[in-house]
């Protein structure tokens, strides 16, 4: 009997990264369980034309969940097949069906179908977390909305914008990652039962005499299972399908990269305007015990440069995949597989938990927006002094050097004296009254149309939330 402990090797995604139920999906007694499952759906479309007995399915039918991976693995130690030991071990617990199981199929007729299910179990999975993500995203849209800040090019200070609608450029991402996992759940495609090349010859000659050809077999076993068939495949379904959906996992991890890192620069000291929720029993640091580290950001990161290195690996395996098939594709399509949706499924559950809890420091942003948000308020100044009659070139360079003056004090850590000096020079006094100048110098109003742009992408944000979504990725049992 197998057993794993902390003894020997374990992959973090085994019990650290990763939530249980995809740890479901991607485990061996689920993959062997949905094997299991295609032959009971083969043998009951053959029963149909005469193939198999009704007795030989029932057989089969009552120990459908009757996985044994410790049998399995004995006989797979002696024939070097894994799919092979799976079908001697259920062939070992039916005596009636044993002789029809796996009739007229080749290995990837049911391995392929299986991952096609796992595949789309774990898509509709990462659609449910996605899905609270971008309720989460929606609630402090709305919450910070009218929150004006700092903003930021360049890493130095721009113009004003809003908390909310920073937030806005996150979610909205998030949004087009959403249509293209959409597009992954509707686009999946089965290799279908066509045998060892793709030509179907097998179910041909068995179904030779019937009623029935061996598309109207695959289109019966599809339909149990829920699948769509490709209309033509080789000995596995086109490769291609794998690149695709882990391009579509690394585009997602990039738009959380994006924010998590925005958040690590915002909760570091010098800006001090956002953090992670953080524990009041968390530790931070095993040597400064002060420490606030933005670790959960961290971990977004870090997980997302990896599931954006995964789409490689599946270029290559569809690009070199010569002829009706290689083998070359099958050990790293069990860790790349598994992986990539372990990892965008973390990344995912401690980017909700960050949003959910995110902690915008006012004092902070309204402290950095007072730093800061003047010298930005000075183009607004400026648009007023020429009309109201001054000389566009002459102003630009009075605001010039009053704002480089201001800014040596600033970075000397001064309070910013920008309002104080252009209210009181002369030359911008010609044209406009001292408390107009202070008023145009304000910051906090100078969004521009932010707030509306915030309420109007919260509206096509929420119609864009999929309602009532189902998280367990069930729907293809």
């Amino acid at each position: 009997m197998e057993s794993y402990s902390h003894q020997t090797y374990l992959s973090p995604f085994t019990w650290r990264y990763g939530s249980e139920e995809m740890r479901h999906i991607w485990s061996e007694k689920h993959k062997r369980r949905l094997w299991r499952r295609i032959w009971v759906a083969l043998a009951r479309a053959q029963s149909e034309v005469g193939l198999v007995t009704p007795e030989q399915v029932t057989d089969l039918e009552a120990h459908l969940e009757e996985v044994d991976i410790a049998r399995a693995h004995e006989i797979e130690a002696q024939i070097h097949h894994d799919l092979m030991a799976e079908l001697r071990t259920f062939a070992e617990q039916c005596p009636l069906g044993s002789p029809i199981i796996h009739l007229g199929a080749t290995s990837m007729d049911i391995e392929d179908n299986a991952d096609a299910l796992r595949l789309r179990e774990s898509l509709i999975l990462i659609r449910g977390t996605l899905t609270e993500l971008l309720n989460a995203f929606a609630d402090q849209i709305e919450r910070y909305a009218d929150t004006p800040a700092m903003g930021f090019t360049h890493l130095q200070p721009a113009e004003p914008t809003t908390v909310g609608y920073r937030l806005c450029q996150y979610a909205q991402d998030l949004v087009v990652d959403l249509e293209g996992i959409e597009w992954l759940i509707e686009s999946i495609r089965a290799k279908g039962l066509k045998g060892a090349v793709g030509s179907s010859a097998s179910y041909a000659q068995l179904l030779a005499g019937t009623h029935w050809a061996p598309r109207d077999l695959e289109a019966r076993v599809m339909a149990e299972l829920g699948l769509k068939p490709l209309p033509v495949a080789t000995q596995t379904y086109p490769r291609k399908q794998d690149l695709y959906i882990l391009n579509g996992l690394a585009s997602l991890a990039q738009s959380l990269h994006r924010f998590a890192f925005d958040l690590r620069v915002l909760q570091s000291p010098p800006f001090g305007e956002w953090s992670e929720p953080f524990g009041e029993r968390q530790v931070g640091s095993s040597s400064m015990p002060f420490k606030r580290n933005p670790v959960g950001a961290e971990n977004v990161c870090s997980l997302a440069r990896y599931v954006a290195s995964l789409p490689s690996v599946m270029w290559h395996n569809a690009a070199n995949s010569l002829l009706e098939r290689t083998l070359d594709d099958s050990a790293n399509r069990r860790v790349v597989l598994a992986e990539g949706f372990l990892a965008t499924d973390e990344i995912l559950r401690r980017a909700l938990g960050i949003v959910r809890g995110l902690v915008v420091r006012k004092e902070a942003v309204a402290r950095n927006l007072e730093a800061y948000g003047t010298f930005a308020a000075t183009e607004r100044l400026l648009m007023e002094l020429v009309k109201a009659g001054a000389d566009r070139q002459a102003m630009h360079e009075v605001i010039r050097e009053h704002s480089l003056a201001a800014w040596d004090a600033v970075e000397k850590g001064a309070p910013n004296p920008l309002a104080d000096s252009l209210s009181s020079d002369e030359q911008v006094l010609a044209f406009l009254p001292p408390e107009r100048v202070r008023e145009l110098l304000d910051a906090s109003g100078y969004v521009g149309d932010t707030p509306q742009r915030c309420a109007e992408f919260l509206t096509r944000l929420r119609a864009a939330i999929p309602a009532g979504e189902d998280k367990s990725g069930e729907a293809c049992r």
